[in-house]
């Protein structure tokens, strides 16, 4: 799992590009959630990795080359291939959000056409849910319940099949 590095708000600021000012009313607002330690706030990593995963809705985004086979549309991102729905050509950026992806810890008839194998690289905790990261040739992020990953036993370097259906898949240039 992730270290807990706490950051001060004026860190954030600086990581996002941004002023104190804003980060603190994100704070005020809810959007990043922080620790009151004495007079000051401080926010985890896990806190601002929970932002930034609301904030950017698609985290698992690709840089991908299209390829047409045998009547089948493919993303090509390296050695990695993600079946997708599209009349785009070329160069484009396909996305996928976590919450769309099934982990699991074997193969399973289903109408996905995308089953990729890989091993667990990281586990971040997000309240009553956990982001796993699994590489498949490239980290995809998968978000699941607590629960599910305590009954799936999933562990850093862990084997797991990673599934999701084309349409999860967006593609946009």
């Amino acid at each position: 799992m992730n270290e807990d590095i706490l950051y001060t708000p004026e860190e954030i600021a600086q990581k996002l590009k941004n002023t104190k000012g804003t980060v603190y009313e994100m704070i005020k607002r809810g959007e990043l959630e922080a620790h009151r330690i004495g007079r000051h706030l401080r926010i985890s990593r896990a806190q601002f990795d929970k932002y930034l995963l609301k904030s950017k809705g698609y985290d698992n985004t690709y840089e991908a080359t299209i390829v047409k086979e045998n009547d089948e549309t493919f993303a090509s991102i390296g050695t990695v291939r993600f079946h997708v729905n599209t009349e785009l050509e070329g160069q484009v950026k396909v996305a996928i959000r976590p919450e769309h992806i099934i982990l699991s810890k074997g193969t399973f008839v289903s109408s996905a056409r995308n089953v990729h194998k890989g091993n667990v690289s990281d586990i971040i905790n997000f309240g009553s849910n956990v982001l796993v990261v699994v590489d498949i040739g490239i980290p995809i992020r998968a978000l699941i319940t607590k629960k599910s990953f305590a009954e799936m036993g999933v562990e850093k370097g862990s084997e797991l099949f990673v599934v999701f259906k084309t349409m999860s898949v967006t593609v946009y240039k």
